[in-house]
């Protein structure tokens, strides 16, 4: 069943982020320390379960975006606990490290789970990506295949920009370039002039990021040289989850919509068809990290799925 959404690649993008009313979710708030001295913080939903939920959220988004909230409370009023984190610099107060977050930080989803392994004795843990926070997803279950925690069962992404470099290129055309990237540009800049002292000690080309017209600008600038990469195109090249997609281990699903805005050719494999693990579905519509549904409105349609897909899992 495919998600009965408004068939237009943009209205199914736009309409969730400014029309739905936001699930209400009692976050309780941890906060943990990285081995680099910097902080990430976990929002938590707990219902005594075995069973957590783990989320991770999309580019510029937080634990407080209205998919992540949907998806926390579809899931724990199924009396699942819930773990959404949120990236570094995302969670409301700037992070204290000469790094923000990108694409392949799995490294920070590691330890997230190393932490909640230590909160509680979870007997199974479930990954649900969206977005950036897919790709992240994705590219820890490749890299890490066969050493996951046993906890680890299974996950679901949903609009994951497993090509980096294809999803800038889209999002440099038309609406891309004119709504989607101003958009994340307008939040990402003033994330720079607070790191302004820390970037200019480094060498960082601060300047350019603040002039920067596309994401591709922006990551030539600042999340390239800031992270170790040489520049936007060698972090796309190295940290798309695509290159690791054949090793994924555990039951997996990616779900991309045909008409996700954000999305270039790229995004939609097709030759994994025979992949043991890694399931992939491509409905018509959806937009990105859309999913709305007429028949129940704020229940989405990915909510559902993400459900159907894990509960024998």
């Amino acid at each position: 069943m495919e998600p009965s959404s408004f068939k237009n690649g943009h209205i199914d993008t736009i309409f969730p982020v400014l029309f739905r009313t936001k699930p209400k979710v009692n976050y309780i708030r941890e906060r943990i320390q990285t081995p680099d001295e910097d902080f990430i913080d976990l929002d938590w939903v707990f219902r005594g379960s075995e069973n957590l939920i783990l989320l991770s959220h999309g580019f510029e988004g937080s634990s407080g975006s209205q998919y992540i909230l949907g998806m926390a409370k579809y899931f724990s009023d199924k009396n699942k606990d819930i773990l959404a984190w949120n990236f570094r610099s995302c969670s409301g107060q700037m992070n204290t490290q000469a790094r923000f977050y990108h694409s392949g930080a799995t490294d920070d989803l590691k330890l997230v789970i190393q932490a909640a392994l230590s909160k509680r004795k979870y007997k199974n843990i479930y990954l649900i990506g969206f977005s950036m926070g897919g790709n992240i997803t994705l590219k820890y279950l490749g890299e890490n295949a066969g050493q996951t925690p046993e906890q680890i069962k299974a996950s679901v992404c949903f609009s994951v920009p497993i090509d980096l470099a294809s999803a800038a290129k889209e999002l440099e055309k038309g609406v891309g370039r004119y709504i989607y990237t101003p958009n994340f540009l307008n939040t990402l800049k003033p994330k720079v002039k607070k790191k302004l002292p820390i970037l200019n000690r480094l060498g960082i080309d601060t300047a350019k990021a603040l002039k920067a017209k596309t994401l591709r600008d922006f990551d030539d600038s600042i999340t390239g040289p800031l992270h170790g990469f040489k520049d936007a195109s060698h972090y796309y090249q190295t940290q798309s989850s695509k290159l690791v997609l054949d090793k994924v281990a555990i039951p997996s699903l990616l779900i991309n919509a045909k008409n996700d805005p954000f999305l270039g050719e790229e995004c939609y494999p097709k030759t994994l068809e025979k992949h043991p693990y890694l399931q992939i579905e491509t409905p018509n519509y959806g937009g990105h990290v859309g999913f709305f549904q007429f028949k129940s409105p704020n229940v989405y349609w990915s909510e559902e799925r993400a459900y159907r897909f894990l509960k024998d899992k």
